[in-house]
């Protein structure tokens, strides 16, 4: 009698129950230490032997029917939480389905694996540096004195008094002759920094370095390669000139400048490297014979060729991360 009861009193408040707290407070009110069973357990030190079992085993059977029916509602609120949150995210399949963007290699990274194929396909091999460099590799090895205005703060990315952003990728130069004896025939890739920004000039841009030593060397060979490369790169006939110049590490310098047809058809003269014969001095920093071997040496703005050959006005465009722009290549 008494436990049907109990189980009529413990319906009765499921009934009432609509969350796991107040599912709680029906558990502690049936099962706590002020509940029913409690009091029943504590009822049978006043019965003999043989009551005890019996009243005993009745009150382990009402408390694990109690402990079952709790159980039970608990499994059914916590399964009503689940099917309303899966109802809340619920995906509506039928909706179209979000088209997935695919990206491209950069423009830039384009035009200098091109170089680096064509180059490559001349016979030199792909070398790299470090974008952190000494004034000794930077300037002094390539015969730059300290009062040339190469090192001025205005034109340099200083870290420390001998410590800098490279400017150029010259530095692989001497890097490479200095441990590494003729014939040699490298070009190198990199990133370079200048305190310079307009239209055609960028603080960071990238350069390919090429160098060539071995017996015999003349600016005819020089003049040879770079007019293959230029025909090569651009697929077509061009018209190119070499103005004399001037840098540290070369002697003779050049310019090299190509033949272009700007938007409004105008043909103009644009500077696209600078190349040299490898200044002797230069050959004193790395222990070479000047009298046996000689070389020549060019450097090109990556930027200023992809410029003129995808038609591009303004330097600046290949690093503000326009879509619209990048999507063109």
């Amino acid at each position: 009698m008494i436990s049907e009861n109990l189980i009529q009193d413990l319906n009765l408040e499921l009934t009432e129950v609509k969350n796991k707290n107040d599912l709680m407070n029906v558990k502690s009110k049936f099962l706590g230490k002020k509940g029913p069973i409690v009091k029943l357990t504590s009822e049978l030190k006043s019965l003999t032997i043989e009551e005890k079992k019996i009243r005993g085993t009745e009150i382990n059977r009402i408390k694990s029917q109690i402990e079952l029916l709790i159980n039970k509602k608990l499994n059914e609120i916590e399964n009503e939480e689940i099917n309303k949150k899966l109802n809340s995210d619920r995906i509506d399949i039928t909706l179209p389905g979000k088209a997935s963007s695919f990206g491209s290699v950069h423009p830039l990274t384009q035009i200098l694996d091109e170089i680096i194929d064509i180059f490559e396909g001349y016979g030199f091999q792909t070398v790299e540096g470090p974008e952190i460099e000494t004034n000794f590799y930077n300037f002094e090895a390539l015969n730059i004195p300290k009062d040339h205005p190469a090192r001025d703060m205005q034109d340099t990315f200083y870290l420390e008094d001998d410590v800098l952003l490279r400017t150029h990728t010259s530095p692989m130069q001497i890097r490479i002759m200095e441990n590494n004896q003729p014939p040699i025939k490298i070009i190198s890739p990199g990133k370079v920094y200048r305190c310079d920004s307009d239209v055609t000039h960028t603080p960071m841009f990238h350069q390919v370095e090429g160098l060539l030593v071995d017996k015999d060397i003349s600016f005819a060979n020089l003049k040879s390669i770079l007019n293959n490369f230029c025909h090569d790169f651009f697929q077509k006939d061009i018209n190119i000139r070499f103005r004399p110049s001037y840098f540290p590490f070369t002697e003779p310098s050049a310019e090299l400048d190509i033949e272009w047809e700007n938007k409004n058809g105008e043909k103009k003269w644009m500077e696209v490297l600078g190349c040299g014969l490898v200044n002797p001095k230069v050959f004193d920093f790395v222990n070479y014979d000047a009298k046996n071997y000689s070389g020549f040496a060019f450097g090109m703005g990556i930027e200023r060729l992809a410029m003129i050959k995808l038609g591009i006005t303004d330097i600046r465009y290949f690093y503000q991360n326009d879509i619209k722009f990048l999507k063109q290549f």
